[in-house]
This record gives structure tokens, sequence and C-alpha cells, in this order.
């Protein structure tokens, strides 16, 4: 029996799912569960669906540089490359548009991937995050479909606003970045002119084995500027590569960017009590309530010498640790601890640690063997099993994770709180009257092409409920009715 006319959703297999809105965790918090094979299917799949770019964050530039300590934070966290104020650890940063193809613009409305490899002397350590402190969603489930929106509709291989909307109007969680991205940070000038963020929360671990959650903030040196709507769309036409040449510019004649890292701290007990879920992905944590303390200076010096070797085959994954740095509870980090690597096995291949924008400098040391263009010695003639009895590598015990308790009954669930507003609405309250224009000017130019009337109506909704005057603004600009307060 066919099941194209069923409407049930399926895996690939046939069989029924039962949630495709929640990963499977254990408790309200997670971990993820890897029996969930729902989400591990839709991630192995969703990073096999382009040949052979990436199937997000394609369009990129990148430089190589160095990372200076200035402040010791080693009664924090034991990673060895924060410990010593002056110590500096070389890196690489690949900076991306999210849903464009490879020849696609820089200056489109879209947030921008900020990833960098930090070549420590125990591994490379890889923050893989956005120049926004938040994102669309918060479970790895939900986003092989939200990217689906951001691309090309099937039928008519055109981008579609009628997908992105309908998407974000049914998943509220998304109105804080959705108003984040239509502000002035949406569009930067430079690369060189907007912050970086690592957005999930992680965990740092001290060598007495105290645990404090982190999140981390890039801050521009340069200031942060803007692009207004029409500059942007003027250069997408006439330099499409805009910001890849700017940044290749500057540091050819010296002007070398920077950034200070800064991060916020916040004790293991206060994830308990705190009152945003610090795990979300789609909030931010006050800092007023956890001040940003400096950690160190990021300066980009030097150029890729070619394109392809350096900036294209770079990979990035969140699952890269080194001691001293775990992963959180996120649900979405979690998710993304496995579609990263996998991504890369499938578009660079098994053994793409091996080259040399990827190599850590520290050497590998593992029973690790064969697969697609190998290019080392193939671990010559030495054992390549454990354990064993000659003297092959063992485990380091300072790289055991700090234990950490797990209770709940495993189920699909969501976060606990549903209140998608608050945070949304602080941030439109926050921008001027300036700034608010131009965020209304965008989200109605991005909803008119909108051809259902609904979709509009349940996005203004959400608008609505951040910020009444948000809402209406949105409404009067696409002439349809306010919403009442009664009625949301």
């Amino acid at each position: 029996m066919s099941n194209k006319n069923n409407k049930h959703l399926t895996t690939s297999s046939g069989a029924p799912v039962g949630d495709n809105q929640h990963s499977l965790t254990a408790g309200s918090r997670g971990p993820t569960l890897i029996q969930d094979v729902n989400l591990l299917e839709k991630l192995a799949h969703f990073n096999r669906e382009r040949i052979p770019e990436r199937v997000v964050h394609a369009k990129g530039a990148g430089a190589h540089g160095y990372f200076e300590v200035t402040n010791d934070v080693s009664k924090y966290t034991k990673a060895n490359f924060l410990n010593e104020v002056g110590k500096k650890t070389p890196m690489f940063i690949r900076f991306s548009t999210v849903a464009g193809e490879l020849g696609s613009a820089d200056t489109v409305r879209d947030p921008r991937g900020f990833a960098v490899k930090f070549y420590t002397e125990v591994g490379n350590y890889d923050l893989v995050g956005n120049n926004t402190p938040i994102f669309f969603i918060r479970d790895a489930i939900k986003f092989p479909d939200f990217i689906h929106t951001q691309k090309r509709d099937p039928r008519t291989h055109l981008k579609d606003p009628n997908m992105v909307w309908d998407f974000w109007s049914l998943s509220p969680e998304s109105l804080h970045q959705v108003t984040y991205l239509h502000g002035d940070r949406g569009l930067p000038a430079t690369l060189r002119h907007m912050n970086g963020y690592g957005s999930h929360t992680f965990k740092w671990v001290n060598e007495k084995g105290e645990v404090f959650w982190v999140k981390y903030h890039f801050i521009s040196e340069q200031g942060v500027k803007a692009l207004d709507d029409p500059v942007a769309n003027k250069l997408a036409g006439e330099n499409p590569d805009y910001h890849t040449e700017d940044l290749f510019n500057a540091i050819e004649e010296g002007n070398y960017p920077a950034w200070r890292l800064y991060v916020q701290i916040m004790p293991y007990e206060d994830a308990k009590t705190y009152k945003w879920d610090p795990f979300d992905v789609t909030k931010v944590w006050s800092k007023d309530d956890y001040p940003r303390i400096e950690v160190g200076r990021m300066v980009l010096n030097r150029n890729p010498e070619n394109y392809f070797a350096e900036v294209e085959q770079a990979a990035f994954s969140p699952g890269h640790f080194v001691p001293g740095i775990e992963a959180s509870p996120d649900k979405m980090l979690q998710g993304r601890l496995f579609a990263y690597s996998d991504a890369h096995r499938y578009r660079v291949g098994a053994n793409h640690e091996q080259l040399p924008i990827n190599r850590p400098i520290s050497g590998t040391n593992n029973y690790q063997r064969d697969g697609y263009m190998r290019a080392d010695d193939n671990g010559g003639g030495s054992v390549n099993y454990e354990p064993n009895s000659y003297d092959g590598p063992k485990e380091s015990e300072e790289a055991r994770i700090n234990p950490f308790e797990v209770t709940g009954q495993a189920d699909s669930v969501n976060y606990d709180s549903e209140d998608h507003y608050t945070q949304a609405g602080d941030l439109y309250r926050l921008m001027s009257d300036d700034e608010k224009d131009r965020l209304i000017n965008a989200v109605v130019g991005h909803m008119k092409p909108v051809k259902k009337d609904e979709i509009k109506l349940r996005q203004i909704k959400h608008f609505y409920k951040a910020d009444p005057e948000y809402g209406r603004r949105v409404a009067e600009g696409l002439g349809l009715e306010v919403p009442e307060e009664q009625e949301v």
C-alpha cells in the first residue's frame, strides 16, 4: 500500500512519527537520546541534500589569526589555551551567510556564521556560532524543516516568503531572532563591523572540578555598523562579493580586524532557578544578572593562500571540545554535536581532519584507519585495536567529562517556558525610533509577497504579543486590520 495519500508523517522506512517537534530527551533538560531515530534520520538525510557545497553556510570568507589571553580565567576553566595572560593560540575563522548558495550575494538579510577554530596544544577547539546571540528554533529536530523554508521552493525553484513566514508564524519561538534579523544587525556593513556569539550555553570545568555555565561574546573593535536595504540591494547587484572583498583587502593592507572575547558566567546551581531556561538558545541572559567578563583578543592578520584548500575545506564542529569545556543540555546544541561532523564526513570525506586547515597542531594518535582520501601513513604497522598489549595510545584522565546527573522520564518534550514574547518585546523597546522604523520597513517588505492573509495575521499576533505598537505598525504597513488586544 502506498503512503502517498496518507497524511500521517513517517520516517523513510514508513514508520509513523509520534513527535516531530521535540527531540527525545532524558527529562525536560536532556541530554538528547541517541535512540531518537527520527532525529538522527532527519539530520543525516538533511546533511546529504546538497552536492558538493555546504547545505547551509555555503557562501563564506575566512582568515587566519591569533587569540591572545588578556584575563586569566583559570578559576572557571582548565582549558589550557585560556590559562595565562599573554598566551597566544593560532586560529582560523570562517564567516558565512546561512541560506544562500555558494554564488549568492554577501549583502542579503541573513544571519552570519561566525565559526572559530582554535589550534590548541591539546587539540582543536571549535566555537561555531553566529553574529546573533540567539536562534530561530531551540530543538535540532526542527532544523531541517527550518532550513527548507530558507532555501528554494521545490516546484518553482524560487525563494518563497510564503514558506518562510508560514514556518515562523507556526513557530513562535522564532520571534526573538526574527526581530533581531530584521533590525539593523541583520545587514552588517562588513564582516569586520559585526559581533560574534557562541549563541549556545556551554559548560566550563576548572581544575577543582567546579562547574560553571558560560556564554561567549566576541565584540568587534571596529564597532558595529549596518547597511540599509537600498544600499544592500544595490551592492548585491553590483558587487555580490562585497564582504569577502572587504575582509581580504583590509587584511592585505595591514588593517587587521580584531574582536574582544567576553563571557557571561553563571554558577552551576543558578541554572535550576534562573527566570529563563539558560539552555534555551532563543533566549539571552541579562547582562545585569551576569556581567560580561573579558577573556582575550582575537586578531585576523593573514589571508588564505588558497580559498578552496583553506576556506572551502575548513570543517568546524561544535563537538570539537578540549578539556575544561563541555556541552550543555541545550537541545539545539545536542543535535549539532552529531550533525556537523556527519556533514563533513559526507561533504569532504571521512578523513577531513587530516587536511592542513583542519589538522590539529597537537597531532593525532588513535585507532582510526583507512577510508576515502587517507593522506598520511594510515598508522603504518602499528596496532589498530584497543585494548592491546603493544603499548598503543591510552585514555587521558583529564579528558574525562565532568559527571552530571540525568533524571526524568524519557519522552519527546518541549522546554518548560512558552514565553516567546518578553525578550522579543524588550529588544523592540530598546531600539531607537529610527531603528524601529527600519525594522518595521524590513518586516513589512519581507511579508508583503506572502499570499495568504492567514499567515500574515498569525505572525502579526506574535508581534503584537511582544509589543502592541510592534504588531500595530506591521499590520498598518501591510494594510491589515490591527488585532484587538483581547483577541490575542
